[in-house]
């Protein structure tokens, strides 16, 4: 297969990503050039730099401009250069364990040597802490001024309230921020231990995290847990194992923090009893238990961009922003207060938190936090992100198309969700949502996209089923990110085949309905009767096929797509008591923070849906896919989402190289990319062009054109005897040109502008839907359409009961799958795709709809004919009411009742009605005159408005399409059109009518005159 050349563009993959020893400074990076995109690998470290969006309002101008850019973390930098020639004098100035315990951190021959940026972020908060802090200074003269560690402080809003210190640490997901924190524990506990009096080391630890999963994870940073990191990791010599476990270690979530109701006791509130509102004291010892004891604290927050204080927001937020920035506020304010009320519950100002060190992969302020999306929390001292991390191989790369067999400039699943809305038809949007499309619009749309990924999936399952042959092996797992609840669901069903059915209740209970193959129409009718007084109705979950793969289907004792429901988990995850510890929830809660993990209730799970990214807590290293259904208007979000497919599966290095081997996370729809945005006036100038007055004249009556306002047609079968003209219909049109059957993808990094380029000298990797080919035959999506024209049909029969509808079914059938195979053989334009691309659903529905309209009842074997069903309060229209003014051009009429033609196009347009003029008794222009064609693509009603209707002689009609190109959408109003042709002509009330598509206005007087009266 050709495939043409993508023009090249800003941003170049590279052909190796991993530069640099994971165990060792980093020694080069990646450089783009802004203008070219071309990289070149530079020498040294790269910058510790962000990503910033700045919001301005041009003068008289209402709208804000947004522009991205980026600037250096200067703090970050200067740290860093400190930090690394204080390391190679011997971390000069610490305590002689601090000294032993950075050595042996340090040593290349531990068995588990530990990254780079581990160790440059313990020694970062050590120098601080250690040396800085406590008033000691290098011999060298420090870029980072020590009286500038003052500013490292969250000031809270009350003048009474200590400010809190903090130190922010980036790591990028996957880089071992566990072991960090366990680092810093045994740091303090260890020199405290041997030193009881030197307050500069806690000599207890709060760790604090979002959720219940990282709770239950984060038990391993307590000395006496059973499979304590301390003995994992080998962090300390074992004669300092007993002074680490004089500390104490509490992990709570931020949900602790929440104020307690004054009328509670334990976990049961009750009217008579009244305490008051907690005190700081009291809300300390309740928290911390044993830990109040000895204070001031060391507090380790885990995922710490959820703890900022909140500030008002400058705009309003709307919709789903509005809610999950309501959700991020709260949490993020029960959590910061409560550090507060820690840190000020000693007497005398004295602190009760030492200090903070906050990791976070993302250590910025989130949209509706009140601060610039995307800004940095100013306590940040040290920087190892998502770039540096994929140049250190300590994580997965991302894998993004860079070109497909479109050879459009961006490919289609690069941005996914703008690809899908930038097309929407009217019908294809929900109303009062701001225009956001319909679920089944949104699968229809990405089912191609899908099936693609989902056969890279099976591809690497057999790959890893390879490795290990006869053994059980846990396999690779997709993720699907959607955009909201409706459209979670309704992709889960379609990967799942799992789906809730209503059934009725019965006397004896519910109705049995077969789960396998379709029910028969008495069953159908049985589940729909209502039940008898006072039973309801109920629900069974039934399973079918999945429309993606079949290893992704769920049975009743098989879960192999999980769809993660925020809300259920949210409960399960807040261990919040007065929500009740719901079973679902901590079952769901359970799967999803065990999938990848052998011999544990998520091993098996293959698919996860979920809405926005998964919850933190997340570390599945198996995730091979990551498929991306929703807006993503940050590299902020971009960075979260593919950040939970990051972690690796393998940490062996290349014996070759002492480089970590590449692994490869493929990604649709998250475009890794920053993309400027630009504002618009709101209030555009007042269009002051004079207006043309088009309208009916009453000394033109006799030109009068009257036609039949169709809402409908009667359908109605007596032997179940039906015709259709296959060669007559529309064809059906591939479009590679429009939906990729092959992409192509490449590694990679950085945070850019623009999008990814084919350019380059890195080698391309196709991915393609053969799996989906090799696993499905033409003749059983044939058989499929076939099934669902019938259904179509037998729906279509008006005041039928359930048995005539059954004997229709099979009586219909085989002369429908005829009818579908000979248009699949001769009518099917597959422009050298693989034939079971016809399989996908917007072509079935394109289908379908079509022989919807071509299929008729057969006249000559006795059925009724098909009938147009009228509007009953207009049944009739007419061209004498037609009366607006417009400022597009328009010409002069003769033989028309309405004065002036619009012309959409200055040239079609006139030509058309110049022919028109020359040849046909009268004519209309179809505008305002509310003539329309009902029809319905891509399972969306719609209405269509031909160009003219014309009067060719007595009781004698045409409509006339004037057009030029033509696509799907154009072919199913032509084929609505011809339906509504035969149903009018065979009710015989208003005369005959034709249907005329012009593609050549220069021969429409040839094409009107050879027409039959």
């Amino acid at each position: 297969m050709t495939v043409a050349a993508p023009q090249p563009l800003p941003i170049q993959p590279v052909s190796t990503p991993i530069l640099c020893n994971p165990y060792a400074e980093p020694t080069a990076h990646w450089q783009y050039d802004r203008e070219t995109g071309e990289a070149t690998q530079e020498p040294g470290r790269r910058p510790a730099r962000y990503w910033y969006k700045t919001k301005e309002t041009a003068k008289g101008q209402l709208a804000l401009e947004l522009q991205e850019g980026q600037d250096d973390l200067v703090n970050v930098n200067a740290i860093r250069a400190d930090v690394a020639r204080w390391r190679k004098s011997q971390w000069e100035g610490v305590t002689p364990i601090t000294r032993e315990l950075l050595q042996f951190w340090s040593n290349p021959q531990r068995d588990r040597r530990l990254f780079f940026c581990q160790l440059e972020a313990i020694e970062t908060i050590i120098y601080l802490r250690e040396i800085l802090a406590s008033g000691r200074l290098p011999r060298f003269k420090p870029a980072f001024s020590p009286q500038a560690l003052r500013n490292f402080v969250d000031v809270p809003g009350h003048p009474d309230l200590l400010p809190l210190p903090r130190l922010g640490c980036k790591m990028a997901t996957g880089s071992g921020k566990t072991v960090v924190m366990a680092m810093l524990i045994a740091w303090a506990f260890c020199n405290r231990g041997r030193n009881p009096a030197d307050e500069r080391f806690p000599e207890a630890a709060l760790v604090c995290c979002p959720n219940l999963t990282i709770k239950e994870r984060l038990q391993v940073l307590r000395p006496e847990y059973l499979g304590n990191y301390y003995s994992e990791f080998d962090m300390v010599p074992v004669k300092y194992r007993p002074l680490l476990n004089r500390g104490r270690v509490l992990v709570t979530n931020w949900h602790a923090f929440a104020p307690k109701s004054e009328h509670a006791e334990g976990d049961q509130t009750h009217a008579v009893v009244d305490k008051g509102e907690e005190t700081n004291e009291a809300f300390a010892r309740d928290r911390l238990g044993e830990l109040f004891d000895r204070m001031p604290l060391m507090v380790l927050n885990d995922e710490a961009h959820h703890c900022y204080r909140p500030k008002p927001l400058e705009e309003r937020l709307t919709g789903d922003e509005a809610q999950n920035a309501k959700q991020e506020t709260q949490e993020a304010t029960i959590w910061i207060e409560g550090l507060d009320r820690i840190n000020n519950t000693l007497a005398n100002h004295k602190p009760g938190i030492a200090f903070c060190v906050d990791l976070s992969a993302t250590p910025f302020y989130l949209a509706g936090s009140g601060y610039v999306e995307g800004s940095p929390f100013p306590w940040l001292v040290s920087d190892f992100g998502l770039v540096d991390a994929i140049e250190s191989g300590i994580v997965k790369i991302p894998r993004l198309p860079v070109s497909d067999t479109t050879g459009r400039p961006e490919p289609r699943y690069f941005r996914l969700w703008k690809s899908i809305t930038d097309n929407l038809q009217p019908g294809d949007k929900l109303p009062g949502r701001q225009g956001k499309p319909k679920p089944e619009v949104v699968y229809r749309e990405s089912q191609a996209a899908l099936r693609q990924l989902a056969g890279q999936w099976k591809q690497r399952f057999a790959q890893i089923a390879g490795a290990t042959p006869g053994q059980d092996v846990t396999p690779p797992v997709l993720i699907v990110v959607c955009d909201n609840t409706d459209i979670a669901e309704l992709f889960y069903r379609k990967i799942s085949g799992e789906a809730q059915e209503e059934v009725a209740a019965t006397a004896s209970g519910v109705a049995d309905v077969e789960n396998d193959g379709p029910k028969t129409d008495e069953a159908s009718d049985a589940a729909r009767r209502p039940a008898p007084a006072g039973l309801a109705a109920k629900t069974k979950t039934v399973y079918g096929e999945s429309d993606i793969l079949p290893e992704f289907a769920n049975t009743a004792t098989r879960r192999r797509t999980l769809r993660i429901d925020s809300k259920l988990l949210a409960i399960a995850e807040s261990e919040d008591p007065s929500k009740g510890r719901d079973a679902a929830a901590e079952e769901l809660r359970r799967v999803v923070a065990t999938v990848g993990k052998q011999n544990q209730p998520g091993e098996q799970v293959r698919c996860v849906v979920s809405v926005a990214m998964l919850t933190e807590g997340w570390d599945a290293n198996n995730v091979t896919n990551i498929i991306g259904i929703r807006a993503f208007g940050s590299q902020l979000l971009c960075e979260q989402v593919v950040g939970r497919g990051l972690r690796r599966m393998d940490y062996t290095p290349d014996p070759a190289t002492g480089l970590l081997t590449e692994e490869y996370v493929d990604v649709y729809g998250i475009p890794f990319s920053v993309v400027p945005f630009k504002g618009r006036p709101i209030n555009a100038p007042a269009d002051d062009r004079p207006k043309n007055h088009v309208q009916s004249l009453p000394e033109r009556a006799h030109l009068e054109i009257r036609f039949p306002v169709v809402e409908a047609y009667a359908f109605a079968l007596n032997r179940n005897l039906i015709k259709c003209d296959v060669a007559a219909m529309e064809p059906l049109e591939l479009e590679p040109d429009h939906e990729p059957t092959a992409t192509f993808v490449l590694p990679t990094m950085g945070y850019q502008e623009g999008h990814l380029s084919a350019a380059g000298d890195a080698p391309f990797r196709e991915q393609n839907r053969q799996a989906y080919y090799a696993g499905t035959h033409l003749q059983a999506i044939e058989f499929q359409i076939a099934r669902m024209i019938v259904s179509r049909l037998c729906a279509a029969a008006n005041g039928r009961g359930a048995a005539f509808r059954l004997q229709s079914r099979y009586q219909l059938f085989p002369p429908v799958l005829a009818y579908v195979q000979k248009y699949v053989g001769t009518r099917v334009n597959f422009r050298g795709c693989h034939p079971c691309e016809i399989g996908m659903e917007k072509y079935v529905q394109r289908l379908v709809e079509r022989f919807g309209d071509a299929i008729e009842p057969n006249l000559q074997g006795g059925e009724p004919p098909l009938l147009p069903i009228l509007n009953a309060y207009q049944p009739v229209g007419s061209s004498a009411g037609v009366d607006f003014k417009t400022i597009r051009p328009c010409c002069a009429t003769r033989k028309s009742q309405v004065n002036q033609v619009v012309l959409d196009t200055t040239t079609w347009e006139s030509s058309a009605a110049f022919q028109l003029e020359c040849t046909v008794q009268a004519y209309v222009k179809n505008d305002h005159l509310e003539f329309s064609i009902p029809y319905e693509f891509q399972g969306t009603r719609h209405a269509y408005l031909p160009d003219f209707l014309v009067k060719l002689a007595e009781d004698h009609f045409a409509i006339v399409e004037i057009k030029g190109y033509e696509d799907e959408q154009n072919r199913a109003k032509h084929e609505a059109a011809r339906r509504w042709v035969s149903a009018v002509n065979n009710w015989k009330q208003m005369g005959r009518w034709h249907f005329i598509v012009c593609r050549d206005p220069q021969a429409l007087g040839r094409q009107l005159s050879a027409t039959e009266p």
